[in-house]
């Protein structure tokens, strides 16, 4: 590829300008020093997805350390709208338990940045995530997606930086001698990593990487321990529409709320109370090695589960089994990276439709860790209560049930006859 006229009018000593996914903490603040000496200038970027951070200190930590400029972008309601509600719509849990918290922000978090690219005129791309984890591998897929040729800076996956700082302790000595402001949170080492957004606060790494180490209680902020919860349940009622939550009522207390940000910060709010959410896992990373990690997702726990029984209700058999295998085509395209790929949006598009019915109300009960789904209803239900009572004959003659059971058994009859084995003996 030619080099663009732009980078040809540089001097040797300025090589351009990167976009730097910015945190404030220990790594990127000396990621942010160390792309300065090597002649980058740096914008630091802050994507607000719902954590618990002082974007002021940020600014101020960053311009300190030598950017050129701090941006930070809201993008806390575009994480609900775009990415967790096609995770609602898709019952999405990767390997049946992970509900996708990091792996959806990621490229949220990347969109925000690419926009900061276009508008900063940038050409390279900058970010803290190791060459071990998923991370790299969602923002990077992501970046590339949106901007072929936008070129990555990954310091922990560049020589000459992992070969200077082996760990903690050369960051913190480079922060010493480069008048990094180093904070009590920044200079204590803490026995574990948290990453955190709306949907959920991921914790792994210290202790945590022994699996047979029970994880501390004294670590989990999103949640209260679910012994220790209230002893009274509380009763919601969560209304969707085209397979989205639009309506939370707290059946209790009369709150209601209907706007998407504000419902699912709700249901984090309520359910973290009750300890809803909580799981400690083992998991398959993408790049091949297995990774335990504590996860706290109150909101996302609710919903799909309420949703699981509203899509049961509405939604064909035969229609369902399909979508299903979507939705494991769709969990698994996100948790590896390929959010923004044509096979995730043909992927996302096809589930979307089969949510057109999916709609009506349902009722849960929050109570020390448990979401138990009590009642729901539909004004497109598929459920024929005459059809299926013990009391009511209805539209249906018993007697079809004879040839049905017939014609399925033609198989099993056929496949004992030919292989002159009988099921009976296996079990003796």
């Amino acid at each position: 590829m030619a080099e663009s006229p732009k980078k040809k009018q540089r001097s040797q000593d300025d090589k351009g300008v990167a976009v730097l996914a910015y945190s404030g903490g220990l790594d990127t603040s000396c990621i942010l020093v160390w792309l300065i000496e090597q002649g980058y200038q740096v914008v630091a970027y802050t994507a607000n997805v719902g954590q618990d951070d002082d974007f002021e200190a940020i600014r101020k930590k960053a311009l300190q350390c030598g950017a050129k400029k701090y941006v930070v972008k809201d993008l806390r309601r575009d994480f609900v709208v775009e990415n967790i509600w096609s995770a609602v719509q898709a019952n999405a849990k990767y390997e049946d338990r992970y509900l996708l918290g990091t792996a959806l922000a990621r490229p949220c978090i990347t969109k925000g940045m690419m926009q900061v690219v276009k508008e900063e005129g940038a050409d390279f791309i900058s970010h803290g995530a190791t060459g071990k984890g998923n991370d790299q591998i969602r923002m990077e897929l992501s970046a590339y997606a949106m901007k072929p040729e936008i070129e990555v800076l990954a310091p922990w996956k560049m020589p000459e930086f992992y070969n200077r700082f082996h760990g903690r302790k050369d960051l913190l000595e480079y922060a010493k001698q480069s008048n990094i402001p180093i904070t009590m949170s920044t200079s204590a080492p803490v026995p574990w990593s948290m990453d955190a957004n709306l949907m959920h606060i991921s914790y792994e790494g210290g202790m945590l990487e022994d699996p047979k180490n029970e994880y501390r209680d004294d670590m989990c902020e999103m949640t209260t321990d679910p012994t220790k919860g209230p002893d009274k349940p509380e009763k919601l009622e969560i209304e969707f529409k085209n397979g989205v939550p639009v309506r939370v009522t707290n059946l209790d207390d009369g709150t209601v709320k209907t706007e998407a940000l504000d419902l699912y910060l709700y249901l984090n709010e309520v359910g973290g109370k009750h300890g809803i959410g909580r799981i400690d896992i083992v998991e398959n990373r993408y790049i091949g090695m297995k990774s335990r990690g504590v996860y706290e997702s109150p909101a996302a726990t609710i919903l799909i589960e309420a949703h699981l029984d509203i899509e049961n209700l509405t939604m064909d058999k035969a229609m369902r089994r399909i979508k299903q295998t979507l939705s494991i085509r769709f969990t698994e395209q996100v948790y590896e990276g390929f959010w923004h790929s044509p096979e995730n949006e043909f992927t996302r598009h096809c589930i979307n439709k089969s949510q057109e019915h999916v709609e009506g109300c349902v009722t849960v009960l929050l109570y020390k860790g448990h979401t138990s789904v009590i009642a729901r209803s539909s004004p497109k239900s598929l459920y024929n209560e005459q059809l299926v009572s013990m009391d009511v004959k209805g539209d249906y003659e018993p007697l079809d049930a004879l040839g049905f059971i017939k014609v399925n058994a033609v198989r099993l009859k056929e496949y004992t006859r030919l292989r002159g084995t009988n099921p009976e003996t296996k079990l003796a």
